[in-house]
């Protein structure tokens, strides 16, 4: 565990960068720094390796303060991950990754070797190992900034908003990347970021701080969304903190309907039992149970249908691993405002309403009043 007991940044010229912070970092876990520009998100993070030094207070490492380290050991203990990379442009691919291993008197055989069994973890081709910075994307470069993080298995990773310089796409893979080699080693990692999108979503413990570097609130996601401490924190969070919520509710209680759902070989008699007065479409399958689009049960009846002819079913949400606000957003992106729920596979499972969504959102909120906090983490 990280703690930090009532540290204080303060430059000569009397600016305060962070004031009488506390935190508690726990072991194994994301905590994310977020914050308005200027709040001290950065100088916290360098002060945990010392590349700033704290005015006041001091920083605990498994109840060791850091200072008791010589600063170049404690900093080859802890990976750090900055925007852009800051790969070495002169390296290849390979020997950037197996920058530290070097440092701390590994062979080079055995540096590379470890180089390349990291970019197999975060998703790098071995063939891009030969490769110089400049001739990599964006996304690439990043991912190999956080294999040398990774390089010599440090406990601790420390990352300077690594996601900012990329597109929304790429980011959303890099953030995918991050949760699931974090679940497969288990770092302590701290997070800087500017975006509160990206800190809920990858934060087991989000931090925010407020103008000053001060702590305004430091809490799990889904508490801090139900919960926020102040109007600071609650204008931080955004009008919409309400929709991000629900990324914390499950999906797997919705009541699911199947009889709106045909396949494209269906008889007329199927299509007929299962047109309902309410739903003036209905979901058509492949024969492997999959969604091609909805269609209208009179069209249907007059022969099989013509996928390119069909409404669009929108985006299906996997019934019971994602979240209430992806069978939302399934079901707002429907042009017959109902949801499909699949499987792991892709199968269809059923249909579920926006009016039926929005009672289950309603049945959460009012069951989180008296446990507020208590969800279970679920990915959006």
């Amino acid at each position: 565990m990280i703690r930090m007991e009532s540290v204080t940044k303060r430059y000569p010229d009397g600016t305060v960068a962070v004031d009488r912070l506390s935190l508690e970092i726990p072991d194994r876990s994301i905590t994310v720094l977020v914050g308005p520009s200027g709040c001290g998100k950065t100088t916290t993070l360098r002060m945990i390796n010392r590349m700033v030094e704290p005015s006041e207070g001091r920083i605990l490492l498994d109840g060791v303060d850091i200072r008791r380290q010589p600063v170049n050991a404690l900093r080859r203990s802890m990976g750090y991950v900055i925007q852009n990379a800051g790969l070495f442009p002169h390296r290849t691919v390979v020997d950037n990754i197996a920058t530290v291993p070097r440092l701390l008197g590994w062979s080079r055989r055995r540096a590379r070797a470890r180089a390349a069994e990291l970019m197999e973890r975060v998703g790098l081709d071995a063939s891009l190992g030969r490769r110089y910075p400049y001739q990599l994307s964006g996304g690439q470069q990043q991912r190999v900034g956080v294999a040398r993080a990774l390089a010599a298995d440090p406990p601790v990773l420390l990352m300077d908003e690594p996601f900012s310089a990329v597109d929304p796409v790429v980011r959303k893979g890099l953030q995918d990347e991050l949760l699931r080699i974090q679940d497969e080693l288990g770092k302590t990692i701290v997070f800087v970021t500017h975006d509160i999108d990206e800190a809920v979503r990858l934060g087991t413990r989000v931090a925010v701080l407020r103008a000053g570097g001060r702590l305004a609130q430091c809490a799990p996601p889904a508490e801090l969304l139900a919960a926020p401490a102040d109007a600071f924190v609650e204008d931080f969070l955004g009008a919409d903190r309400g929709i991000r919520r629900l990324s914390f509710l499950p999906s797997g209680g919705l009541p699911l309907q199947k009889s709106p759902v045909v396949t494209a070989d269906c008889t007329a008699e199927q299509i007929a039992a299962r047109a309902a007065p309410g739903l003036p479409y209905l979901l058509v399958t492949d024969r492997d149970g999959r969604p091609l689009g909805w269609g209208e049960p009179e069209a249907l009846l007059a022969g099989p249908p013509d996928p390119a002819r069909l409404l669009p079913h929108g985006r299906p949400f996997e019934y019971g691993s994602d979240s209430l606000r992806a069978a939302l957003d399934g079901a707002v992106l429907s042009p017959t405002g109902w949801a499909v729920a699949v499987d792991g596979t892709g199968r269809v499972l059923g249909v579920v309403s926006q009016q039926t969504i929005g009672e289950a959102v309603r049945s959460a909120h009012a069951g989180s009043r008296t446990a507020a906090g208590s969800w279970d983490r679920v990915a959006g």
